[in-house]
């Protein structure tokens, strides 16, 4: 057996996400992409910070919103594609279902939090999330920093 092939994409991460919402689940889907969106995925060339994700059930499917996927520079003018075009997820339809639902009560959302290769194919890792307020945000930054002293204390006690 020969050794397995390690997967040096690169992953492109949706970081504010974290700070802006409280993920509660998340899930992975498939993308369809064209060529040029694809090599560019594979330079890293994305950015995932106005990204939005709609689901529908009739008719039952995903869409991702916002994302943006730099043109492939190698290509020619005619090959390329639009960067920021709405582009379709994958999943089966019990999920989808599920995801409108969760969507349809107050102050939830869809957000694309990562876009990696899996096997070779593009996935789209989704949180299903609730919008902080600021006294949220200050909560969590407290918590980061107390966390942060401890650890520190920690270390030079050690």
């Amino acid at each position: 057996m020969g050794k397995k092939k390690t997967n040096h994409s690169p992953v492109i991460e949706n970081r504010k996400v974290r700070h802006d919402y409280h993920i509660e689940d998340t899930l992975e889907v498939g993308i369809v992409l064209r060529g040029t969106e694809v090599k560019s995925l594979r330079k890293g060339q994305a950015s995932l910070a106005e990204g939005w994700i709609r689901s529908s059930v009739r008719p039952v499917g995903l869409s991702m919103h916002g994302v943006h996927i730099a043109e492939y520079s190698d290509a020619g003018p005619t090959q390329q594609h639009e960067p920021t075009r709405t582009r379709v997820l994958l999943a089966h339809k019990r999920e989808i279902v599920k995801l409108a639902t969760f969507t349809n009560s107050q102050g939830n959302t869809l957000v694309p939090l990562k876009i990696y290769f899996s096997n070779n194919k593009a996935k789209v890792l989704i949180g299903l999330a609730s919008g902080k307020r600021k006294a949220d945000k200050r909560q969590d930054l407290a918590k980061k920093v107390a966390k942060r002293d401890m650890d520190r204390a920690m270390k030079r006690r050690i």
